[in-house]
């Protein structure tokens, strides 16, 4: 049953993912209505899409609870989520686009791509282990490399860092972001971070930079020893 999967269906299956590993829920069950909001679909819409999903053993479905993939469904998300991207870095490192521009191209992409094609663009782009914005590409089979990493905003003063990643898909913030050379791989040491949500500030090389919360809630980090 899994081969007769939609390309809407694994849609959902690939933002079920995704939330899965932004919610609080220990079990990671994932809110019907930010599915819901997140597809831009109606809940009704959601819903059927849900019944559909749990009847062919895709996803879970626990009323009240929300949510979460089955291990057949997290495998078809995976490969779904390796097609998107490969086609990211491809957009990237092989047709100069920029990191803030190839969300939607990437998706539409993906839709079309089967093992031959995206291995051949892979190795076009150079054989990277992350998408542009950092995050791991899933393996054929399905799997996928967690990174061991923290928000921006739980880093304490004083404390040296480098960026995993950055989990935003609007371009306006990507780009401005990227403008400030905030991008997986920049090294940095917070310096302060002032209370009750406000800015931080970082010290980059021999550069300073201000940053908000609004954006420094996008970008995950590794802690580094001293520099």
């Amino acid at each position: 049953m899994s081969d007769e999967l939609s390309t809407t269906m694994l849609d959902y299956l690939v933002e079920t993912y995704r939330l899965s590993k932004q919610t609080n829920d220990p079990d990671g069950y994932v809110n019907t209505s930010a599915l819901a909001e997140l597809l831009q679909v109606s809940a009704p819409a959601v819903n059927r899409m849900i019944t559909r999903l749990k009847d062919i053993g895709m996803l879970i479905h626990e009323p009240y609870t929300g949510v979460k993939l089955t291990t057949d469904g997290e495998r078809r998300a995976l490969i779904k989520l390796r097609y998107q991207r490969i086609s990211e870095v491809f957009l990237v490192n092989v047709m100069k686009f920029g990191w803030h521009e190839i969300y939607d191209e990437a998706d539409r992409m993906s839709g079309a791509l089967g093992d031959t094609l995206a291995e051949r663009m892979l190795e076009m782009a150079g054989n990277p282990d992350n998408c542009p914005h950092g995050e791991p590409i899933p393996t054929k089979e399905g799997a996928i490399i967690e990174i061991d990493d923290r928000l921006l905003t739980e880093v304490k003063a004083e404390e040296f860092c480098v960026i995993s990643r950055v989990r935003t898909r609007e371009a306006d913030r990507l780009e401005y972001i990227g403008a400030l050379g905030l991008v997986p791989g920049a090294k940095m040491q917070l310096i302060h971070a002032a209370p009750f949500n406000g800015p931080l500030q970082l010290k980059m090389g021999n550069e300073y930079r201000i940053v908000g919360h609004n954006l420094a809630v996008h970008i995950r980090v590794k802690l580094l020893d001293g520099e």
